[in-house]
């Protein structure tokens, strides 16, 4: 009973947060450390659905516990934003991620844990949340071993990321040829719900080496990922980070050299892309129409994506960028879970993605595994409050 109240206590406390916009939390104020600082705060972004998620702006690190306090027919935010040393862990639900350089970045996974079977990404694209290179962003930490070839580039208008990864590394099924994540989604709550994601390539934002990227597409399936973050600066952000092209894959939403990038890992200056769907053709400029779903598998596309040009490149090992991994020995049982959930989630309803193409598909005070309680069980709590109220 004593715990029953305890939690009822926190779910009034984590709702009149979600009320009120003013925070006291622990931020990380520092660089390279998870380590928190106590802090008051107040959001004054609406963190409702009324706002666009990509329209909410956000100065870290001082976030909201959840950009998004809404519900609807998705349901309500699963994970929450205001992640440092408390959340970080297997069992992290955070929903901020970055992408700083080819050693510093995250990239989104599915939310299962232990014994939880694999997902595909079609059944958990709004509930995703961020992996790292290191567990400084209080998220889960990605394994040695997980990522066998990576490309970091960084144009005049966005910063790219491509590589190769062992999907049950993120608890997605081996086989699932994936699908995106980008901060729009039909109902413009993102995917993942409230997702935020912030970088150090565009130079630091108003509290901290961090700004905030409001377009950016995320694909994973096939044992291949790509991420793009554009600069919050560009005017280009809009087209060159379309989230439009949600079938077609990184091969034409990020194209690369996939071939060459596999066993190797190097960080590159680069030309921008043509934005997806833009190509030319006889001289003339063209643009791609993605057919709808219900007009069945894509066939044929009438382009192939050109890869931009790149330079200055630098050629590193594994060991030699990533020194924060979760050790082999750290992971052993979580990898025999994951084993065990693979062979019992055989392949279900994966978002129809063009294979071919998908060649290329991150707090509070709490302790983690309370916080991902009481994000689950908010909307279930507002819904009691809005009864109490009524009666």
């Amino acid at each position: 009973m004593a715990k029953s109240i305890l939690a009822y206590a926190s779910l009034v406390a984590a709702v009149a947060k979600a009320q009120t916009g003013v925070y006291t939390e622990s931020v990380i104020t520092g660089t390279g450390t998870a380590s928190a600082a106590l802090a008051t705060y107040t959001v004054t972004t609406d963190t409702s659905s009324n706002t666009p998620l990509y329209l909410k702006n956000f100065t870290y690190p001082y976030l909201p516990y959840q950009a998004d306090t809404s519900d609807g027919p998705r349901g309500a935010m699963q994970g929450y934003n205001l992640c440092n040393s408390t959340t970080a862990g297997d069992d992290a639900m955070c929903a901020t991620a970055f992408l700083n350089s080819v050693d510093d970045f995250c990239i989104w996974g599915a939310p299962g844990t232990g014994n939880d079977a694999l997902e595909v990404v079609a059944d958990v694209e709004g509930e995703m949340v961020a992996y790292c290179t290191t567990p400084r962003y209080g998220a889960r930490t990605l394994p040695q071993g997980a990522i066998t070839g990576l490309q970091f580039i960084q144009t005049p208008d966005y910063v790219e990321l491509v590589g190769y990864i062992d999907q049950t590394a993120i608890r997605l099924q081996a086989n699932d040829t994936g699908g995106e994540e980008d901060p729009h989604g039909a109902d413009m709550r993102g995917n993942p719900l409230g997702s935020l994601f912030y970088s150090s390539a565009f130079g630091p934002g108003p509290a901290s080496e961090f700004k905030q990227s409001h377009e950016w597409h995320y694909f994973v399936g096939g044992g291949i990922f790509c991420l793009k973050v554009c600069d919050p600066a560009s005017p280009n952000g809009a087209e060159l980070c379309q989230h439009i092209y949600d079938r077609i894959g990184c091969a034409y939403n990020v194209p690369a050299d996939y071939a060459a990038i596999n066993g190797t890992f190097t960080s590159c200056k680069g030309d921008d892309q043509l934005p997806p769907g833009v190509y030319v053709e006889n001289g003339q400029t063209m643009t791609y129409s993605q057919p709808p779903e219900s007009l069945g598998p894509i066939s044929s596309i009438p382009y192939t994506a050109v890869v931009p040009s790149s330079s200055q490149c630098s050629t590193y090992s594994s060991a030699q960028l990533f020194t924060e991994l979760k050790s082999a020995s750290s992971s052993a049982s979580s990898s025999a879970a994951s084993s065990s959930a693979a062979a019992s989630s055989a392949a279900s309803g994966a978002k129809q993605a063009a294979a071919a193409a998908s060649s290329g598909t991150t707090t509070s005070n709490t302790s983690s595994a309370t916080q991902g309680v009481l994000a689950s069980a908010v909307v279930i709590f507002a819904g009691l409050v809005g009864l109490l109220t009524m009666a």
